[in-house]
């Protein structure tokens, strides 16, 4: 199991209850200073797992860790007919219904507040699932996977994207090197919290990441576990399916 990172180390909340107060905090910046820390290219890779969840013509998707709901919204372009938005940040949720409002998506996507790790739906409830960035957030990366696996169909595709560590020289050296300093630096000057986006450097430095985690995932059953890195290998998109 990945070693526990919390934002705040010197708060007596557990990881679940920090990581909601973190989200709630920078819940207005988050979007742009996104763009700024990964230079933009996080639309190219959501954008990815757009095509893989479309190439399932899904009616029903359910999108964790839904944030401000840029994944949600770009999921618009498939073929469903329904849109869950889940997260457990309201702060986060209230800019994402706002985008969707504007967008004149709300007839399509829900955004709903709720834990991932005690999903308040029904077994086998939607076609597809996906989480961008989320699951190093998980207090129970293996309750919250158990989980995904429950309410998604038989057959039915799941998609994680989330960030990874390069392995091969010299984007390694890189990583480490925008990861450690630059990454908190721009944060410092961004956001009202320098403590998430230490946060954010540190969950993604230890969270398990390829053959790793697709082992994970195939301990709590899923199948047809693949992963594909993205961009140096900076991130990395997996699949996988319910038998």
């Amino acid at each position: 199991m990945p070693k526990t990172v919390k934002p705040y180390k010197d708060s007596d909340l557990n990881k679940k209850e920090q990581v909601t107060k973190m989200f709630d905090t920078i819940s207005k910046e988050y979007d742009d200073l996104n763009r700024v820390i990964s230079f933009g290219i996080d639309v190219k890779w959501r954008k990815k797992v757009v095509k893989i969840v479309a190439d399932s013509t899904p009616e029903t998707i359910l999108d964790i860790a839904t944030g401000t709901g840029d994944l949600a919204i770009h999921l618009s372009k498939t073929s469903a007919k329904e849109i869950v938005g889940l997260d457990i940040s309201d702060g986060m949720l209230e800019v994402g219904r706002q985008k969707i409002k504007e967008k004149q998506l709300d007839g399509i996507i829900k955004m709903v507040i709720g834990d991932s790790e005690d999903l308040p739906f029904k077994d086998n409830t939607f076609d597809a699932i996906t989480v961008a960035f989320g699951v190093r957030n998980f207090m129970n990366l293996k309750k919250g996977l158990a989980e995904i696996l429950r309410v998604l169909k038989p057959n039915g595709v799941f998609v994680i994207l989330e960030t990874s560590v390069p392995t091969k020289t010299p984007y390694k050296q890189g990583y480490k090197l925008y990861s450690k300093y630059i990454l908190p630096t721009i944060g410092k000057m961004f956001s009202k919290d320098r403590s998430a986006y230490k946060y954010l450097s540190e969950s993604a430095s230890v969270f398990p990441f390829g053959e790793e985690l697709n082992n994970i995932l195939r301990q709590i059953g899923f199948i047809n576990v693949k992963d594909q890195p993205q961009t140096f290998g900076v991130a990395t998109i997996y699949t996988a399916s319910k038998g």
